[in-house]
């Protein structure tokens, strides 16, 4: 299951997925991780929560982070919720070229049991069809 969480700058979208990553800790059977570009809500995530700073890997492009993200998951085959903040910054790539991306993550979530949940800075009517079902 993919799941996106979206909205403008300063919409309070990096504190609902904070409480998600925190509260899916008490409902997941398997390992929690969160990914951000920086390390600023390190310490608002729960210890039980992995806290990865993408950022430190100088990703250029969202073939990198597809590649980062599996590499990640395949070194642990525990992980049943991967929560990504900052999406955009993270792929540095126009989100109306992003399609493959999400299908290859639909995929992957259905053939290995593992949720994403992204924050996308934008409008809804901004955002390309492609992404609309996965808003929550």
């Amino acid at each position: 299951m993919i799941q996106v969480i979206y909205g403008k700058k300063g919409s309070g979208k990096t504190k609902r997925i904070l409480e998600l990553a925190n509260h899916a800790v008490d409902e997941q059977h398997g390992d929690v991780v969160f990914v951000d570009d920086d390390n600023r809500y390190m310490y608002d995530l729960r210890h039980e929560v992995r806290f990865v700073n993408a950022g430190e890997y100088k990703m250029r492009s969202a073939d990198m982070f597809y590649g980062f993200l599996c590499g990640m998951l395949a070194q642990n085959f525990d992980m049943k919720v991967v929560f990504i903040d900052a999406f955009l910054k993270l792929i540095k790539t126009d989100i109306n070229e992003m399609s493959w991306f999400f299908e290859r993550l639909d995929e992957y979530s259905n053939t290995h049991g593992v949720d994403f949940i992204l924050s996308i800075s934008e409008d809804a009517e901004k955002l390309p069809e492609f992404i609309h079902p996965y808003f929550i």
